[in-house]
């Protein structure tokens, strides 16, 4: 019976209380689709899992600039937007 805790439920593991996928574009749901690109559910489980307290973010738009996904590539986004419309309704929205 294994009695450590791994690293990554050690910290507060904050868990989405609902989920519904995005209607329309917006900046929020622009970032939800780069972290979704990724790997994550959004920047909240990006901290947890990669440990960081900063997301690289273009000064311009606000919009994520680079992610590392879990196998450690990194994924670079443009300034510009990236989700077209056809990609949004695939945009999943935690709500905490």
């Amino acid at each position: 019976k294994k009695s450590e805790v791994s690293g990554v439920t050690a910290k507060a593991d904050i868990k989405p209380k609902s989920i519904h996928h995005a209607k329309k574009w917006s900046d929020d749901v622009e970032n939800l689709y780069r972290f979704q690109q990724a790997g994550y559910r959004d920047e909240v489980e990006y901290k947890q899992v990669k440990q960081v307290d900063m997301v690289e973010c273009w000064p311009e738009t606000g919009f994520v600039k680079k992610l590392q996904r879990r196998d450690n590539t990194f994924y670079y986004y443009d300034k510009q937007r990236e989700c077209e419309d056809k990609e949004v309704h695939k945009v999943k929205v935690y709500v905490y």
